[in-house]
């Protein structure tokens, strides 16, 4: 099969030889490779990286009973709206038995030390219009235990388009030209835009605001960028890690691909315009900025928060996710070198939602 390709190492470890097979999860889920995972020896070690992927709706229907030795390594095991594919996970591989909290990494200088700063954005008036329609529709299938694990179903069509709604929010261009124009010498930095799709493609709206922040920090600002997408090819992807790693770049604008997999340890700055609410993408992508690296002292991160609609509040389900995403910024600033100036523009968000408590 055109996805079969297998890496096989040989390793001598004293009198003992093994085999190590590294394979992608596309290969993993394929025919061909089950087929062989039939055969493989009852002490085969099975490690999981990223194992929130083996809970989507296939490959949770492909994890080997005959493999007894289960490790999985995710810093987010949980699936978003998937409780079937997180029980899935943990039933294969057990409860959680290592866990290392952000405190804790940055306490054992496994993280570097940040400065966070959160940028409240304002919808405009008929974007807050559209807001409150689509969560007013969210709220209701939520209520109906709807589910967006399946890729076609009405609530995953609804959060991807408020998703893009708040993604492409009209004055996140505006605080972007008011942040960078006394930033023109940056270096090293990742712009992280909308991320509303469920395939591999970038939409149409993607690509509109890519070239809109290309535009205004290429054309308008004469900083150095280059996009990073789905749609670049392998091959410049790597030229452009490297130009971003030497100088020769000064930023890459990105959507998605570079929050999994990608490790550039010398990475100083972060401007995210857009975030989903799923936890794992806040957490892969601060994961990409705090590396440690010689030279780097500490990371800076720049994070566009929309402010949802007051009405928006009163609904049960939508609470429930702005509380969530209120617990994440409350952590993300209390950890910062910069505490009380990032929980100052937090607490402005949580008085706006009502829920000073957290």
């Amino acid at each position: 099969e055109p996805q079969l390709n297998i890496s096989l190492y040989n390793v001598q470890a004293g009198l003992n030889q093994y085999a190590a097979c590294i394979v992608t999860n596309a290969t993993f889920i394929s025919d061909g490779f089950q087929n062989k995972l039939q055969n493989f020896p009852v002490n085969t070690l099975m490690i999981a990286d990223e194992v929130h992927n083996m809970g989507a709706t296939t490959a949770r229907t492909k994890l080997p009973e005959n493999i007894q030795l289960r490790i999985g390594l995710s810093a987010t095991p949980e699936r978003w709206f998937d409780d079937i594919g997180t029980q899935a996970i943990f039933d294969y591989f057990g409860d959680i038995c290592i866990e290392l909290g952000l405190k804790e990494a940055l306490d054992a200088g496994a993280l570097c030390k940040y400065r966070y700063y959160p940028i409240l954005v304002e919808l405009t008036e008929g974007e807050q219009d559209e807001y409150l329609s689509l969560s007013a529709k969210i709220s209701r299938l939520m209520s109906k235990a709807h589910s967006i694990e399946d890729e076609d179903s009405p609530l995953t069509a609804l959060l991807i388009k408020r998703a893009r709604l708040v993604a492409s929010a009209e004055n996140k261009l505006f605080e972007l030209r008011r942040l960078m124009e006394s930033r023109r010498n940056i270096n090293k930095t990742l712009f992280y835009c909308g991320d509303g799709r469920v395939d591999s493609h970038t939409s149409d709206e993607d690509s509109r605001q890519i070239e809109a922040v290309r535009k205004l920090l290429g054309k308008d600002l004469g900083i150095r960028v280059a996009s990073y997408t789905a749609d670049t090819p392998v091959q410049d992807r790597k030229k452009r890690l490297q130009e971003l790693d030497r100088g020769d770049l000064q930023g890459l604008v990105a959507i998605k691909c570079l929050d999994e997999g990608v490790d550039i340890p010398s990475i100083e700055t972060a401007v995210i315009l857009a975030s989903s609410t799923n936890p794992r993408q806040f957490i892969q992508r601060r994961g990409r900025i705090l590396r440690n690296y010689s030279g780097k002292h500490d990371a800076a991160i720049y994070d566009m928060i929309v402010v949802p609609p007051d009405a928006a509040c009163a609904m049960p389900s939508e609470r429930t996710l702005m509380e969530k995403e209120l617990r994440r910024f409350v952590e993300f600033a209390d950890l910062a070198k910069n505490p009380g100036e990032a929980r100052d523009v937090v607490w402005k968000l949580q008085k706006n939602l009502g829920m000073t408590d957290i």
